[in-house]
């Protein structure tokens, strides 16, 4: 009986080990890897002297703690010559806009050269002596977010420069579709600097290939390219980022709704900077008042937000089901009910919009289906394009 009793238990000691093994085995093939992980580009920085595109979100996050790339580089024992910064700074602190100055870092005591201050574009001298750049920088997948320009500008200066570049690919939270208006090249700037809608379903590593594949840097160059793929990774993959990609995108919902919301950018309306909520809310003191209100203040990522100190009375969308398109309806409702339409429109939609159809769509009450069917030729011509440089399936 007794030895019945302990080849029982052993048999169920073992069998509990194995499901054990099995499960923390599946769970490590099947977690998303950014390119940041993987092992092959080190080998191609061994010995040479490295520039890095950087921001806080370029992590190697483990279970226990996360360290950033300049810190596990370091650890490595690649010479890292200097840190080159995007819009927010290398620790994502500055204001969306905010001019960021060259400065030294306080850990590493490594140069950091700003990409959002004196010069967007790396300079000759700035690159001088380096003999390769690496890129990581977390994206969200919409055309105004700057970080798109950024690559577009290393790219170039390396291409012009004869430095490879080598992008770190990482997960896209906003890859599952494709949609919004294509950007007219009459509108192109900073935050939108390519013929792409405001939702491209790509990571920033295939984007990376689109640049150079249809020749959109300067006099038709082409920057010598590797992209680090991220593994266990697809289309259908979920992922959630581990710190802010910038400080007015705090979470999930907020990356989801950015670029639905940020339509209202350029507009009188307040999208909750200042708040807790930035990209979850909207509102403004003119529009009717409802059950929902907020009071803009200054915080981190906002020092004088639109309507601050004055009470807000909008939508609370912190609770609604992420969208799978561009959503006009709030920007079409924020619109229709505010008191002054010939005020309601700022500087710089056509920017943002990528077109200048859309302000005058909504200006003559078109209806959203009709405004989005005119978006429907140039997103198909757009797909094939995007087809030729897609990772991952």
């Amino acid at each position: 009986m007794k030895k019945d009793f302990n080849r029982f238990a052993f048999k169920s000691t073992f069998l509990f080990s194995l499901l054990i093994w099995s499960y923390s085995h599946l769970s490590a093939q099947t977690t998303i890897l950014p390119g940041a992980f993987q092992q092959e580009y080190l080998l191609q920085l061994k010995g040479k002297k490295v520039g890095v595109v950087a921001h806080q979100a370029s992590l190697l996050p483990s279970a226990a703690s996360s360290l950033h790339l300049v810190d596990y580089l370091l650890e490595k024992n690649i010479n890292l010559q200097g840190v080159f910064a995007p819009e927010h700074g290398f620790r994502g602190t500055a204001d969306a806009g905010e001019k960021v100055e060259n400065q030294t870092d306080s850990k590493t005591g490594l140069p950091i050269i700003s990409l959002y201050g004196k010069n967007r574009k790396p300079t000759k001298e700035q690159l001088t002596g380096l003999d390769i750049m690496v890129f990581d920088l977390q994206d969200v997948g919409v055309r105004f977010y700057t970080y798109l320009s950024t690559l577009h500008n290393v790219m170039e200066a390396c291409a012009e420069n004869n430095i490879p570049l080598i992008v770190l690919d990482r997960p896209n939270p906003n890859i599952h579709y494709v949609d919004g208006p294509v950007l007219e090249e009459e509108h192109t700037s900073f935050v939108g600097m390519h013929p792409v809608p405001i939702v491209y379903g790509m990571t920033i590593g295939e984007y990376a290939q689109m640049i150079n594949g249809e020749g959109w840097l300067k006099d038709g160059i082409r920057c010598e390219l590797t992209v680090m793929p991220i593994k266990n990774y697809s289309r259908a993959s979920s992922y959630e980022l581990p710190v802010r990609p910038s400080p007015n995108l705090p979470n999930a919902q907020a990356i989801a709704l950015y670029p639905s919301l940020c339509l209202l950018e350029p507009t009188v309306i307040s999208v909750g900077r200042g708040t807790d909520h930035q990209f979850q809310i909207y509102g403004h003191p003119k529009l009717p008042k409802s059950d929902f209100s907020f009071t803009p203040l200054p915080n981190f990522g906002s020092k004088t937000p639109k309507h601050k100190g004055l009470l807000c009375f909008g939508e609370d969308l912190t609770k609604v089901t992420p969208p799978k398109q561009v959503e006009l309806k709030w920007l079409i409702h924020a619109f229709q009910n505010f008191p002054d339409t010939e005020a309601f429109f700022l500087k710089g939609f056509e920017r943002i919009a990528g077109n200048s159809s859309l302000r005058k769509q909504l200006s003559s009450g078109m209806e959203e289906n009709d405004i989005r069917n005119s978006w429907k030729p140039q997103l198909q011509e757009f797909k094939k394009i995007r087809a030729r440089y897609l990772i991952y399936r």
